[in-house]
């Protein structure tokens, strides 16, 4: 299965999508064709998000295509009313990405430059759109690995409820785990360590 390479560029999310995410997952039960519509809007997304989590370009290329693998397969058990197509399929996403941190891949520097884009806007916005891209990413890559999980989920397009899908817990806790993320990465920023990588 074939991979869009460009971690250099983030595709900009298609807010409008849900919807039309649950119709085509639906005809994906029984057609697997239609599954296709949903690979080519995620697939760049996914890919992204694996990039920023693992070493390697392989090993994102690996995890995109895992998740690409599973996701069909799996979709006969997807229900729009528990919740997205998107937190869904992150969800997937995740799991292969933790999959590949058990096998010893450790977090990966991010240099890559991508555009924040914040779907639901929260007193955060203003501190973190004032870092460059460049400038985030080596922020992120001094968090905790679960913080730099929750931004790079964020950076990904998902909204709050739909990380607390993926993550599996509740609203209000990854609220309050975002907010703390955002005051760490404020921390790290007036501290200018953001060059001082120490995570594993």
């Amino acid at each position: 299965m074939a991979v869009r390479r460009d971690p250099t560029t983030e595709p900009t999310p298609d807010w409008t999508a849900d919807d039309d995410d649950a119709v085509w997952a639906k005809r994906a039960r029984t057609d697997r064709a239609a599954f296709g519509v949903l690979y080519d809007r995620y697939v760049d997304r996914v890919y992204a998000y694996c990039r920023r989590r693992l070493q390697t370009q392989e090993a994102a290329e690996d995890a995109t295509s895992q998740t690409f693998l599973k996701a069909p397969a799996a979709i006969p058990r997807y229900r729009p009313e528990a919740g997205s197509f998107r937190a869904w399929l992150f969800t997937i996403a995740n799991r292969v990405v933790i999959d590949g941190f058990r096998r010893g891949k450790p977090t990966t520097a991010l240099d890559d430059a991508v555009e924040l884009r914040d779907p639901e806007p929260g007193p955060e916005r203003e501190a973190i759109e004032r870092e460059t891209s460049r400038e985030l990413y080596a922020l992120v890559d001094r968090l905790p690995d679960e913080q730099a999980n929750l931004i790079q989920l964020r950076l990904a397009g998902l909204t709050d409820r739909e990380i607390a899908e993926v993550l599996g817990r509740s609203y209000g806790a990854i609220r309050i785990a975002q907010h703390r993320a955002i005051k760490r990465l404020q921390e790290l920023a007036k501290d200018g360590s953001a060059t001082k990588r120490t995570r594993p």
